[in-house]
């Protein structure tokens, strides 16, 4: 009994894939039979009999193609647990370049609704993934679709030839009725199961897709680094310009001025020079928080994990921080790391409303195979106990914290229920020094 009902579950089970299957794969030729049907309903004397269908079958293609495939590698995913990556090109940051113009990444526009209009046009046009997508949508149908097909078509079969009053008479007639539910029964675990070979094969990117893709993301982030350092360096110009030089341009201001006063008045001189040796000293505190902005130097002395450490002494909250790095990482993965620690830090504080935040570095994580050196790689927590809601959005501090970390190789995943609590897991291959 045991093994019927494992055995009528896997029917049932298999029934049902079979169904939505045919319900996605027969979508777009549902439109195309709906075209046809609509012509052939006009008639041939109107002339949008013939315009009006090849309309719709094109619109109803391109809109649907992309949606279709989607269903299919999620399902595909769920039942097999064959995960199939789509290979869509991801659109670049749209950024404000300091000449005014925005950067799409392909051209520069005066506007930013331009760039984002053209970037969604190029993206269309240009995206070899819109053609897969455009032929598995017409071959799936006459493949697996209708394999999977049988069952369904079995059991309607069944059902219009036994029903008394319903479908057809006749011997032949009641032959195909009681083969119906045979066909359904036999077919039903395995009708549904063409459709993975038939998604790997014509749903998974090429090489040449891939590497595409890798050069549009190479592409992107190089666009996003040279933006970035723009502004960093832009930033150290201004604090510069707007702290320690005004500093230095007041001291030597002071010290003509006592040089002046030595003879005629040497308290005031004494005063000048008083006041000179104070904005010295601001002078040269400026230039130092300036300089630990740029590179701390105890991240540069000590490593990550003391950097981490210092952080999390200056922070408000109560932070732990527990390490397991047997290795330094290369100095320029260090230093992306400690930013980003430092960024979800500030998130906790400004954002979240935490008290509490704890702070994990270990070696390790499927992201370190394929590197060189020692093949290690370091994965960062972080994690508060605040009120949640943290979303990975477009032009947000997160997402530009994840395409920073890419150009490592790296990755960011937030978890970030509302209520809480907020986990950020920063994975990074490297080869330890």
């Amino acid at each position: 009994m045991r093994q019927l009902g494992r055995w009528s579950a896997r029917v049932g089970a298999g029934f049902l894939r079979a169904c939505a299957v045919v319900a996605v794969t027969m979508l777009v030729p549902a439109v195309w039979a709906g075209a046809v049907a609509l012509g052939i309903h006009w008639g041939a004397a109107n002339p949008w009999s013939w315009v009006a269908p090849a309309v719709l079958v094109c619109a109803g293609t391109l809109a649907l193609s992309r949606p279709v495939c989607r269903i299919v590698r999620l399902l595909v995913a769920r039942w097999t647990g064959t995960v199939i990556p789509a290979g869509y090109r991801e659109a670049p940051p749209v950024t404000r370049m300091s000449t005014g113009y925005w950067w799409n990444g392909f051209g520069y526009e005066r506007t930013r609704r331009d760039a984002l209009m053209d970037q969604r046009r190029r993206l269309w046009w240009n995206d070899p993934a819109n053609r897969r997508d455009l032929r598995f949508t017409a071959i799936v149908p006459f493949t697996a679709g209708l394999v999977a097909l049988l069952p369904p078509a079995g059991a309607a079969a069944a059902v219009l030839v036994l029903v008394p009053g319903h479908g057809p008479s006749g011997s032949l007639a009641r032959l195909c009725g009681l083969l119906g539910p045979v066909v359904a029964v036999a077919l039903a675990p395995y009708a549904w199961r063409t459709i993975e070979p038939v998604a790997v094969r014509f749903l998974r990117p090429s090489a040449a897709m891939a590497l595409a893709g890798r050069v549009e993301e190479l592409t992107a982030q190089r666009a996003d680094v040279t933006t970035a350092q723009a502004a960093e360096i832009r930033r150290i110009e201004r604090d510069l310009h707007d702290g320690a030089q005004a500093r230095l341009v007041g001291l030597g201001l002071s010290l003509a001025t006592a040089e002046k006063l030595m003879e005629t008045d040497p308290d005031r001189a004494k005063a000048l020079m008083r006041e000179a040796r104070a904005g010295a000293t601001a002078s040269l505190t400026e230039l130092r928080e300036l300089v630990r902005g740029i590179n701390p130097p105890v991240l540069s002395d000590r490593g990550l994990v003391d950097a981490v450490r210092a952080l999390a002494l200056d922070s408000p909250l109560a932070v732990t921080v527990s390490a397991d790095l047997r290795h330094r990482p290369d100095p320029p993965v260090e230093s992306a790391l400690y930013f980003a620690v430092a960024e979800l830090l500030g998130n906790a504080v400004k954002h979240a409303a935490a008290t509490r935040v704890r702070i994990s570095l270990a070696e390790g994580g499927p992201a370190a195979a394929g590197t060189g050196g020692t093949g290690t790689g370091v994965v960062v927590e972080v994690e508060d106990d605040g009120r949640g809601g943290a979303r990975l959005r477009d032009g947000g501090g997160l997402a530009g914290l994840r395409r920073r970390l890419a150009a490592f190789d790296g990755t960011l995943e937030i978890t970030s229920p509302a209520g809480g609590p907020t986990r950020a897991t920063l994975e990074v291959p490297c080869a330890s020094s």
